[in-house]
């Protein structure tokens, strides 16, 4: 098995795995100081299903305490030659991405068809979206666009500015509490790295006007769709719908199971039902919600193009407004995810939705499509 993965590679690709066991950081220029990484680090996969996808992966976790070696990375970098494209694998709470260096250049490196094998976790990196870090427009410091893992493009991901927000710091070299604007498809996003690692990002006004979300669903309570009727297969479940710049349809329960134990859902069976509904114009992100307190609700997610994902940040937002317009919730609450807990928080005063967690790089990689 060694000697066929070996054989697979050129001779420049050879010199980059020998680089890559030393590299940390990819997106550093000229020369940069950095640790070993142990010898068993670096893995090339090679796919009976795409035999010219190839990949380099070192593991974020896999660096040795031996002293920094000064060394060049001008050749590994050099996308030219080599072909190679870069990335940092992250995740929030299990929801995990493949981030991108598009910082030069206002179109994705990678396109939607590219970001469905790369998504794949059998014959690819295994991921539930690649985002692209790129240069900021109308005044803001950077702009991110996202593929989902079915090629289907949203317009923000929760988890995943999160996940953006730390590839920022390290692409900038950026230390302690930090905050910048990004430009994104569900508008300005602002986040704000903590001192403990955690990102804080406010996530601007929901959307609740039934025709921006959009739903067809008659609006009743003014313009906002709240514990409304929707039947899915002769079942009538009670939902209230919600923009976080991206389409929600959060529920609590349906008329015949008013006490949701969301762990005991067939998420795979239902979700799409809810995500193709004709109510939803744009489709939904849908979120099945247990209420434990008025500060504690625990939610399962099936995600728009992606399905069902550990977590879902812009999903924990629109399920905190939906529990407080039902008065299930107050506007501060711990929301658990399959993945960990957010934090979300709906403040009076500005009237913006504030989420905060963690994001953490899993691994770095280069691969050639």
């Amino acid at each position: 098995m060694a000697a066929t993965v070996s054989s697979a590679f050129t001779p420049s690709t050879r010199h980059h795995l020998t680089s890559v066991t030393r590299f940390r950081s990819l997106y550093l220029s000229n020369s940069i100081s950095l640790p070993n990484f142990k010898s068993n680090s670096v893995k090339p996969l090679i796919s009976s299903k795409n035999p010219n996808f190839r990949l380099l992966l070192v593991s974020a976790a896999s660096m040795s305490a031996e002293a920094p070696e000064k060394i060049s990375t001008a050749s590994f970098l050099d996308r030219r030659e080599s072909g190679i494209h870069h990335f940092v694998k992250y995740q929030g709470l299990g929801n995990d991405f493949i981030l991108v260096d598009n910082r030069d250049s206002t179109e994705p490196r990678i396109t939607p068809e590219q970001a469905v094998r790369l998504c794949d976790r059998n014959f690819g990196i295994g991921a539930d979206g690649v985002i692209f870090a790129m240069p900021g427009t109308n005044g803001t410091d950077y702009s991110m666009r996202i593929f989902n893992s079915d090629g289907s493009e949203p317009e923000m991901c929760g988890n995943g500015v999160r996940c953006f927000a730390r590839f920022i710091a390290e692409l900038e070299n950026l230390q302690g509490k930090q905050s910048f604007t990004i430009h994104t498809g569900a508008g300005l996003i602002v986040p704000e790295i903590q001192e403990d690692g955690k990102v804080k990002v406010d996530m601007g006004e929901p959307i609740l006007k039934a025709s921006d979300v959009p739903t067809r669903l008659r609006e009743n309570k003014g313009d906002a769709v709240v514990k409304a009727k929707l039947n899915i297969d002769g079942v009538t479940w009670n939902v209230t719908c919600v923009s976080m710049g991206n389409p929600h349809c959060v529920t609590f329960g349906s008329n015949e199971n008013q006490d949701l134990q969301v762990d005991k859902l067939n998420l795979a069976e239902i979700g799409p039902k809810f995500e193709h509904h004709d109510v939803f114009p744009a489709r939904t992100n849908t979120e099945f919600v247990q209420v434990h307190s008025h500060s504690h609700l625990k939610m399962r997610v099936w995600e728009r193009g992606a399905g069902a994902t550990l977590a879902c940040g812009t999903g924990a937002c629109a399920t905190v407004v939906a529990a407080v317009l039902e008065g299930r919730a107050g506007r501060n609450c711990t929301v658990d995810l399959p993945g960990g807990p957010l934090e979300i928080e709906w403040k009076e005063e500005d009237n913006h939705v504030y989420m905060t967690g963690p994001a953490e790089a899993v691994f770095y990689g280069a691969v050639a499509l």
